[in-house]
């Protein structure tokens, strides 16, 4: 499992992954982050982005923050969606 930084916007207008910003993948999600909706939607737009099931994306580190380390699967690539 490839893991990738990323830091999330809650309320947005609309989920997008807006690209890479130094370290981070700065992602916008609509849900709020309350009662881990963002967390939830957060890893519907990666796995619908990705091709991969849910299940095959985890936070590993930052549930309750915006800045969290996600686990992706090793066969994909989060440059090949920008």
């Amino acid at each position: 499992m490839r893991k990738i930084s990323v830091q999330i916007i809650p309320n947005a207008k609309t989920s997008e992954i807006v690209g890479k910003v130094g370290n981070f993948w700065k992602i916008r999600i609509s849900a709020p982050a309350h009662d881990g909706k963002a967390n939830t939607e957060l890893i519907h737009l990666l796995a619908s982005s990705l091709g991969v099931s849910k299940s095959e994306i985890s936070i590993r580190k930052g549930h309750g923050a915006k800045t969290k380390i996600i686990g992706i699967p090793d066969h994909v690539s989060m440059d090949d969606i920008e």
